[in-house]
């Protein structure tokens, strides 16, 4: 199903199932080996408690989340927002954490990217180097597991040809192919070659009400970073009336880059290469009482 979706907006594209790597190993270097072991997707929050005006009360923990969703000790990746509760400012999350067990410690092998003070360029920090909790706040998307090697889908795309980008292009494909029924994954991938348009929230909320998608675009720092990017995504390929957000992607890299991934901005020579796994379960917490779609980009 992969594969011939993505043929149709890639010069090439090849979908395998394979043993997942090592994930310990570079370009990741994640406190799990795999994604695998009773998979799971969290939507925690929502753009609505940050958007139009921002309801800072609203404070996660990641461990909290393991147990939450019944599966205390999970491996966890994906795309959030920070506490802004713990940092003093607001900033992009990337979320990899092994959450504490009964036996074991949780490790954050999370990364921060916010807007530097010094050059309003991208400052993108591990987490653990200031920070000893496993925060976040208002909004995360969450694919979880046991953090097992195992069998996971390969997924190879390199030259776009069409408008959608890698993540939007998997999730349409799926909707399309399994219409009414809900199909969920999540895991990693790597922008080999190419360059990314990425945004970073700015370092404070916004004081007048961002009430359209324009607002919200003037509001956000938008950025051109450069491969090896490794992301984080979390996939629905429909919402079956959760308020969900569909589809929600973060990255993080080895050379000081990272945020919100839009779309890969070298169609020509773009590599994308990628590890996922279907969700067996999905967890909606702390739904938003009020709703609305602005800001879901």
């Amino acid at each position: 199903v992969l594969q011939k979706g993505l043929k149709e907006n890639f010069a090439d594209a090849q979908v395998s199932v394979v043993d997942c790597p090592d994930l310990t190993q570079e370009p990741f270097n994640f406190p799990a080996k795999g994604i695998c072991g009773k998979p799971r997707i969290a939507d925690v929050g929502g753009v609505p408690y940050l958007i139009p005006i921002v309801q800072k009360e609203k404070v996660y923990d990641l461990n909290t989340v393991a147990k939450d969703i019944e599966l205390p000790g999970a491996f966890i990746l994906g795309a959030g927002a920070v506490s802004s509760r713990v940092l003093g400012i607001n900033a992009e999350f990337i979320p990899i954490v092994k959450t504490k067990s009964e036996k074991k410690p949780a490790v954050n092998g999370s990364y921060v990217a916010q807007i530097n003070p010094a050059d309003k360029g991208c400052l993108l920090e591990k987490y653990s180097s200031k920070y000893t909790d496993c925060e976040f706040g208002l909004l995360a998307n969450l694919y979880a597991s046991e953090g097992q090697p195992g069998k996971v889908i390969e997924v190879k795309a390199n030259g776009r040809t069409g408008e959608l980008n890698f993540v939007s292009c998997l999730r349409q494909t799926l909707e399309k192919h399994y219409g009414e029924k809900p199909v969920g994954m999540g895991g990693t991938f790597v922008i080999q070659k190419g360059k990314a348009k990425i945004h970073i929230m700015p370092p404070e909320f916004s004081a007048c009400p961002l009430n359209t998608d324009e607002d919200v675009n003037n509001w956000l720092k938008f950025f051109e970073m450069k491969a090896p990017l490794i992301c984080q995504p979390v996939i629905v390929s429909r919402d079956p009336g959760f308020d969900l957000r569909v589809e929600h992607t973060h990255c993080f890299s080895h050379h000081g880059e990272g945020g919100h991934y839009h779309q890969d901005t070298s169609p020509d020579s773009v590599q994308y290469l990628g590890y996922f796994q279907p969700a067996e379960l999905l967890f909606r917490i702390d739904r938003p009482q009020e709703t609305h779609l602005v800001g879901r980009d």
